[in-house]
């Protein structure tokens, strides 16, 4: 078939093929080009052979392009659009809207699209450009679960108007009853399948499930209304330790821990309505409260394996008393007294000629003062003042962690979680084996097995806390560089500050925040 002809060229079609036939010199491609825009059905496929054909008169004929159909659709690569091309003029192709429709159609149930077909007017052809034709259906992804828990008070002294922190309302203890609503978890629903421009089914997404986090030894779920709801097993007090809800025993103390009660060792939390007694310790799992106003004098031993501590009158230790926490210390004073959390340490008044040791220190920054003895974190300490014009000496000390040391303790911790997950998956196992028969089992082997669950339960406990303390070691490796002592009115002569190796006394008042400054300290 002949495309197009004059004194200089023939273009030619042959099954779908464009020919050129040179007759005449002086034919340029500028010239060609003009041709092509006219006649949008060539695409021209060999730019090489045209320009050496247009070099050679009255060679034979050669193959430069493809004639194209009049109508083209294209389905995208992820199937779900089909664009129509329109390679001709339309109002030459296309008579009114039902012809344009039709044959819309025809073409595009020839490369299979079958689904998601527009109904289109002349209008929207009329100019020749692309058009979508066809449009697939995505996939809904399904809503994710929704979790929600019971609001814990934060265990944060409110600062009064005078700048003082008030330590006698807390929440410190969160008692819970048994069976208490404790959280609830709407689950992930499954997605809405797709369709795409060929009529194949897209998957759907479900919604992403997200686990409730608890203790299921303390905590039961329940599935209510489709939702699944948890409640607390037994009476007790709630505890977040590692980001994971569970009811702790609470063992109640309505008087002072002294000669009547003996030294106290318990399996979760305590409160202590009164005091501890000079001499007497108190050791607990869990949380340790202590209500006196008094506050504490002289006793021994004050030590929370993995919870917070509260003294709401502060400590006279007289150079004995120690306080131990795998959390948070909160206490109104310390005198004479050593101080130690795996976290932070919260005074609300001052520490006198006291070893404060934790990750942050905070001494009330309105008025608090840290007088004597020394404080040592490892990413900041805050106070109002340091020091007195006695010029007592007081130590403030940042250390740096030891990268080569801290990756080896890591190592360390990462064996014992390993050794402890084999540990349990075996008792697990035996449990597993176990369970048919509960209701065969006489007393002796009914203890035994739920002994095996408690010695699991511990081992997780322990597991958390392992884990917990490489999370802050990591932490302390990341935020290395931004330590700083902030002392917010006045670090008196006497005051020592260290941060890392570097170390100096001051000879004179002054205030602010110390960092170290291209290695060297900015005091």
């Amino acid at each position: 078939m002949l495309i197009y002809e004059n004194d200089y060229i023939q273009l030619l079609e042959e099954q779908t093929k464009v020919y050129i036939q040179v007759n005449k010199e002086g034919f340029s491609l500028k010239d060609f080009d003009m041709i092509l825009k006219k006649n949008p059905r060539i695409k021209l496929t060999s730019f090489a052979n045209l320009r050496k054909a247009l070099n050679t008169v009255g060679s034979e004929q050669v193959e430069i392009g493809a004639w194209l159909l009049p109508l083209e659709i294209v389905v995208s690569r992820d199937r779900m659009l089909a664009t129509m091309y329109i390679n001709e003029d339309p109002t030459t192709i296309f008579q009114d809207d039902d012809n344009l429709n039709k044959q819309i159609r025809e073409v595009a149930e020839n490369v299979g699209v079958t689904f998601g077909l527009h109904t289109l007017s002349l209008n929207d052809v009329k100019s020749g450009k692309p058009v979508t034709v066809a449009a697939g259906l995505p996939p809904q992804k399904g809503p994710d679960a929704k979790i929600t828990y019971l609001e814990i008070p934060e265990r944060k002294p409110q600062i009064l108007e005078s700048g003082r922190a008030d330590y006698y309302d807390m929440n410190f203890i969160f008692e819970i009853e048994q069976d208490a609503w404790l959280g609830e978890k709407i689950p992930a629903k499954p997605g809405i399948p797709g369709k795409n421009v060929l009529g194949e089914t897209i998957p759907a997404i479900d919604g992403k499930d997200i686990p409730l986090k608890y203790d299921a030894s303390s905590i039961y779920e329940q599935e209510v209304d489709g939702k699944i709801i948890i409640r607390a097993k037994n009476n007790g007090v709630i505890d977040n330790t590692n980001e994971k809800l569970a009811i702790n025993k609470h063992l109640q103390i309505k008087k002072d821990v002294g000669l009547e009660t003996g030294n106290l060792k318990f399996d979760g939390s305590i409160t202590i309505s009164e005091t501890v007694v000079a001499g007497f310790s108190v050791e607990a799992t869990g949380d340790i409260s202590i209500e006196g106003i008094e506050g504490v004098t002289g006793a021994k031993l004050i030590e929370s394996k993995y919870g917070d501590i509260y003294i709401r009158g502060g400590i006279f230790g007289n150079g004995e008393t120690v306080v131990r926490a795998g959390g948070n210390i909160y206490v109104k004073h310390t005198n004479d007294s050593t101080l130690q959390a795996s976290k932070d340490i919260f005074i609300g008044s001052y520490s006198m000629g006291s070893n404060l040791k934790a990750q942050n220190i905070f001494v009330n920054e309105q008025s608090g003062k840290i007088i004597g003895g020394s404080a040592e974190a490892t990413n900041s300490i805050n106070a109002a003042i340091s020091g007195n014009r006695l010029e007592r000496k007081t130590e403030l000390i940042l250390t740096l962690p030891d990268r080569k040391e801290s990756a080896k303790i890591i190592k360390d911790k990462k064996d014992k979680i390993m050794e402890i997950e084999k540990e349990i998956a075996h008792l697990d196992e035996k449990v597993f084996s176990l369970k048919p028969f509960l209701e065969q089992m006489n007393e002796i082997q009914r203890k035994t097995y739920d002994d095996t669950i408690e010695t699991i339960h511990k081992k997780e406990s322990e597991l958390n806390q392992l884990e917990t303390e490489i999370n802050s070691i990591f932490q302390q490796l990341k935020s290395t560089g931004d330590e700083n002592i902030n002392i917010t009115k006045e670090a008196f002569p006497g005051t020592v500050i260290q941060i890392g190796k570097k170390s100096t006394i001051l000879n004179s008042s002054t205030c602010g925040k110390f960092t170290l400054e291209n290695g060297e300290l900015n005091v």
